[in-house]
């Protein structure tokens, strides 16, 4: 199989992520307008399109960001470059586990908190905040999306889950922004993803492999490719849809 008849990969996404274009826009204002940022850490960027938003708000602001998949920063370089911003961006392939980039006026760690330490969830929560606590300039901002539960999941639905989910591996989300302040942060903003944020990154994270699977039913990689995106449909519908949220929170450093 080459690339010209492989399933397509998270192109009907924006972002990679529960997050719409209206909460999208008023983050980048919020984030900008008061005091706009002169450089952006992306952990964890993926393609970095929140990123990229702010650089735009934002024309005097330099950017990095920091990620292990080369398609995803590959994807992000030449949006950059269609955008007129590729000057004032880097994507970097690297882990961010000790990075020495930073500090920065805004740090952005969205749904990767796992790329700031080795430690097992949810203790990699904790760890996560200090490092963002080391990565932010004084006066700077950080934004954080970071999972959490929205009701203690049943048996049930941990068992229709990833492998080995437990109800300890997130916190409610008191418990989210009481490790924030524990690390050194006051939380300026408080958003959770609401459902039809989850709904429309669920179905377009799938849309298009199923478009393609219900053409190329008879390609060598259909087998697999369906009990891939049927396994994880299942896990979204049967396990942690209304169970698992995503929360936006918005940290201002403690002097």
């Amino acid at each position: 199989m080459d690339a010209t008849d492989a399933p397509p990969r998270l192109t009907r996404l924006t972002f990679h992520g529960p997050l719409s274009e209206a909460r999208a826009a008023a983050l980048v204002r919020r984030l900008t307008a008061a005091a706009p940022p002169a450089t952006v850490l992306d952990i964890g960027c993926g393609w970095g399109e929140l990123m990229l938003r702010v650089l735009e708000a934002a024309p005097d602001a330099t950017g990095v960001g920091l990620d292990l998949s080369e398609d995803d920063l590959a994807r992000g370089r030449a949006n950059a470059e269609a955008r007129g911003v590729s000057g004032r961006v880097r994507f970097v392939r690297e882990s961010a586990v000790g990075t020495a980039h930073g500090p920065a006026d805004l740090v952005l760690c969205l749904g990767a908190t796992q790329a700031l330490s080795d430690a097992e969830a949810p203790a990699h929560t904790a760890a996560a905040l200090h490092a963002l606590r080391r990565l932010v300039t004084p006066n700077g901002h950080v934004l954080l999306g970071e999972g959490f539960w929205q009701r203690p999941p049943t048996r049930a639905e941990l068992a229709a889950m990833w492998p080995d989910a437990s109800a300890s591996e997130h916190h409610d989300l008191a418990g989210l922004v009481d490790l924030a302040v524990a690390a050194g942060f006051r939380p300026a903003w408080i958003e959770t993803a609401n459902d039809d944020e989850w709904e429309e990154f669920e179905s377009a994270y799938q849309s298009d492999v199923e478009e393609w699977l219900a053409t190329h039913a008879d390609h060598p990689s259909a087998k697999e490719t369906r009990e891939r995106v049927d396994r994880h449909r299942s896990m979204w519908l049967r396990g942690y849809r209304g169970v698992l949220g995503l929360a936006y929170l918005t940290l201002v450093p403690v002097d």
